[in-house]
């Protein structure tokens, strides 16, 4: 490789690790106890696990279970309800000011075995909230989101330029070496460079799938705009509905529809998931893949019956497979731990990476670019 198309990509790698640094840094930070959301929260005490109940196999009528939590907040309305496959003995039910209210008002846990209330989530409060708020949109709403996502894609192209210049900075020495007799700086160059080409492929997976992540929002605006449009075209007009049919007929409906799979959340009718006339229940499979993929079912919320299913298009299944790879949630406490491992070695990059541009010489990239033939260093 040419000495100017080294210069090109070093000036690439550089201010595109300069400009999104800091906010990359901040996201491995906040990242790192996100992958253990869900143990934080249970150890904290904002989550807990429904009690054993040996030998009790009836199952609660979900219609028991959204009235009893309407009751409990009888100006609001119910939005959603949910079913965690770590968790399949509870209901949990989402309630907020209106249907088309941005954020719930409450979120409550039910037992699925007898019906009983068991707990009340914290909404918006607590430092799990505070971490997911600043890694999700730093507090600003989907601009933040988008900000952040682009400086994913400033992540993937310092990644690839890294790589580029790599090899020709570092053809003099083996993999790995890291010169510990030479200068404090020249030690973390050498570590910088080894521990970014060892997690480069993590990295990538991880800010790609960021990228992604942060286009939830359109994504799920374009899916609602096409697929849902066209399944509940012939309702377009018609005035919204003041009472609706049994929820626990509707998922029952939406189990019949798609035997092999098991509910994942449902939408009520007037909700941004789904329209004034329908609930929409997400189905979810059971292997590790398509527990992560949803089919929606629409359901007529006047008759109870099947009105549409059809599976996601691919943008939105990129949508639902990104989101538990960005988190490492697929095998279980192994995976998250080697999440964390490699989170924690990512950090170590940026920092060093900060540090270097710190304590860099004050000297032009020509002239390091004539030290590579003798010395074999990154600039």
């Amino acid at each position: 490789m040419s000495a100017t198309a080294i210069r090109r990509w070093y000036w690439v790698h550089k201010w595109t690790s300069l400009v999104s640094t800091l906010f990359l840094l901040m996201l491995c930070i906040t990242g790192l106890p996100l992958i253990f959301y869900h143990e934080i929260d249970h150890a904290t005490g904002y989550s807990i696990e429904p009690p054993e109940l040996p030998g009790v196999t009836s199952r609660a009528n979900l219609d028991d279970i959204v009235a009893a939590a309407q009751a409990r907040r009888p100006d609001d309305v119910v939005t959603f309800v949910f079913r965690d496959p770590d968790e399949p003995e509870a209901w949990f039910v989402s309630l907020a000011e209106t249907p088309s209210s941005p954020e719930s008002s409450a979120f409550y846990m039910y037992d699925a075995r007898t019906g009983d209330f068991l707990h009340e989530y914290p909404l918006n409060q607590g430092f799990m909230n505070f971490m997911f708020r600043l890694h999700y949109d730093m507090f600003t709403g989907l601009p933040g989101t988008l900000f952040l996502g682009l400086m994913g894609l400033l992540l993937a192209a310092s990644l690839v330029s890294g790589t580029v210049v790599y090899g020709p900075f570092m053809r003099k020495l083996p993999f790995g070496s890291v010169r510990h007799e030479r200068s404090s700086r020249i030690k973390w160059l050498d570590l910088h460079n080894l521990l970014g080409i060892a997690t480069l492929m993590w990295l990538m997976v991880v800010g790609v799938t960021g990228v992604i992540n942060t286009l939830a929002i359109p994504i799920l605006g374009l899916w609602q705009q096409t697929e849902v449009t066209s399944m509940t075209a012939k309702y377009k007009g018609q005035p919204p509905l003041k009472e609706f049919s049994s929820p626990d007929q509707a998922v029952a409906t939406a189990r019949a529809t798609v035997p092999d799979a098991d509910l994942s959340f449902m939408a009520f009718p007037g909700t941004d998931f789904a329209t004034p006339h329908h609930y929409i229940a997400f189905m979810h499979g059971s292997t590790p893949l398509t527990s992560k993929l949803l089919t929606p079912v629409l359901i007529d919320a006047k008759s109870g019956e099947m009105i549409d299913s059809r599976s996601m298009p691919w943008y939105v299944k990129a949508l639902l497979v990104s989101q538990p790879l960005h988190f490492g949630d697929y095998g279980g406490m192994v995976l998250k731990i080697l999440w964390a491992l490699l989170d924690i070695l990512a950090i170590v990059v940026l920092g060093s990476g900060v540090y270097l541009w710190v304590k860099k010489r004050n000297v032009p990239v020509e002239a390091r670019l004539g030290m590579l033939a003798t010395e074999g260093a990154t600039p």
